[in-house]
This record gives C-alpha cells, sequence and structure tokens, in this order.
C-alpha cells in the first residue's frame, strides 16, 4: 500500500504543478473575468500541500514496521485522495468554468481532508514507542 500513495502522491504532485502553472499563464485572463483568481489558488494550495500529506502517509506505511496502525494510517490516505479531488477538484471546477454548484461540493472534500488529519492523528497517538 506504501508504494500505492507513493504513486498517487507522484500523479497529484505532477498534476498540481502544472494546473498551478496553466492557471497562472493560460487562463489568468479567465479567471480574473470570473473573479475567481483566489478560488483557483485556494485550489492548487490544498491541492499540494495534501499531495505532500499522501506521501508521507505513503512513506510512514514503509518505514513504521508495525510502530504506527497502518489501518489508521491507510483510511488517513484514502480520506487525504478523496478530499483532495473532491475539495481542490471542485474548487478548480467553480474557478475556471464558474459552475457555482460545485462550491457546494467543496465542503464534502473538506470533511474528508480533516477526517485524513484526525486519523493520521490517532495512528500517531496509538503509535508503539
Amino acid at each position: 500500500m506504501a508504494r500505492t500513495f507513493i504513486l498517487i502522491a507522484a500523479m497529484l504532485g505532477f498534476l498540481g504543478v502544472a494546473l498551478g502553472a496553466f492557471g497562472a499563464h493560460a487562463l489568468q485572463a479567465r479567471l480574473e473575468a470570473n473573479d475567481r483568481v483566489d478560488t483557483f489558488q485556494t485550489a492548487n494550495r490544498y491541492h499540494l500541500i495534501h499531495t505532500l500529506a499522501i506521501l508521507g502517509i505513503g512513506i510512514l506505511l514503509s518505514l513504521s514496521s508495525g510502530t504506527l496502525d497502518s489501518s489508521l494510517l491507510r483510511w488517513a490516505g484514502y480520506l487525504f485522495t478523496v478530499g483532495t479531488i473532491v475539495f481542490s477538484g471542485s474548487l478548480y471546477v467553480l474557478a475556471i468554468f464558474n459552475i457555482r454548484i460545485m462550491g457546494a461540493i467543496a465542503p464534502l472534500g473538506g470533511l474528508a481532508l480533516l477526517g485524513g488529519w484526525l486519523l493520521l492523528g490517532l495512528a500517531g497517538w496509538r503509535s508503539v514507542p
């Protein structure tokens, strides 16, 4: 599972950098016209931060050797992955296409991200010294 989370992080990291560059250059006029530059930047920031969290989960799973609850770590990784896709994805769509209903979907992704952080903390709390 460690390998899977590292691969997911690599793909999301690539996509995050590409979208950030695309938004800063090719989409700049459109984002400004929609008054959605801040929305796009928020999507990209959360995208990249949680990509690093997913990478961290992959690294922890590969190195923990039983000191951390791998089940909690896996579920944290799943929630970070789903949360990143739903939260940032809905904000990207809102910013680029100005589809306002997407703003109502973003909080669901945010809840998944919060759940991921809670499970990561719980895995640390339950760790074997």
